[in-house]
C-alpha cells in the first residue's frame, strides 16, 4: 500500500491541475516593439486569419520624414498550436517601397510572446538595369 500512495498523489495532481501543463496560445493582436525601437500595432485577427495594423519604423535609408505606415497580414488560421506562423506587408507611407515580413509567434520559457521574423524590402528603381539593387 505504501508504494501506491505516491502514484495516486501524482495522478491526482495531474487531474486537478490540467491548466499548468497546457500551453498558452501566442496572440498577434496588440503592440509590438523590436530591438531597434520600431513598433507596430496589430488589430484583431478575423476568422479567416486576416489582420490589419500600422508600423512605425525607427530606421530608414531615405531622407524623408518617417511616417506611420499601414500593414496587412494573415496568420495560419488552421494552426491551433501555441506558436502560430504569419506574414504581413507594410506599404511605406513615406517612400516608394514595400516590405514583406514572414515569421512565427513564440512563447518563451517565461510565457512571454516573442515574434521572430525575416523581411524583404523592395524599393522602386527607374530602370530594369537597376533591378539588382532594388531588393534588400
Amino acid at each position: 500500500m505504501v508504494q501506491a500512495t505516491p502514484f495516486l498523489l501524482v495522478l491526482s495532481l495531474a487531474l486537478v491541475t490540467p491548466g499548468f501543463s497546457a500551453k498558452k496560445r501566442c496572440v498577434l493582436t496588440g503592440r509590438w516593439v523590436n530591438d531597434l525601437g520600431s513598433n507596430m500595432t496589430i488589430g484583431a485577427v478575423n476568422g479567416k486569419g486576416e489582420f490589419t495594423g500600422s508600423y512605425h519604423t525607427a530606421v530608414t535609408a531615405t531622407t524623408n520624414e518617417i511616417q506611420l505606415s499601414p500593414l496587412q497580414g494573415s496568420q495560419h488560421r488552421t494552426n491551433n498550436k501555441s506558436q502560430t506562423t504569419f506574414g504581413f506587408t507594410v506599404n511605406w507611407s513615406f517612400s516608394d517601397s514595400i516590405t514583406v515580413f514572414t515569421g512565427q509567434c513564440f512563447m518563451d520559457e517565461n510565457g512571454k510572446e516573442v515574434l521572430k521574423t525575416m523581411w524583404l524590402l523592395r524599393s522602386r528603381v527607374d530602370d530594369i538595369k537597376d533591378d539588382w539593387k532594388a531588393t534588400r
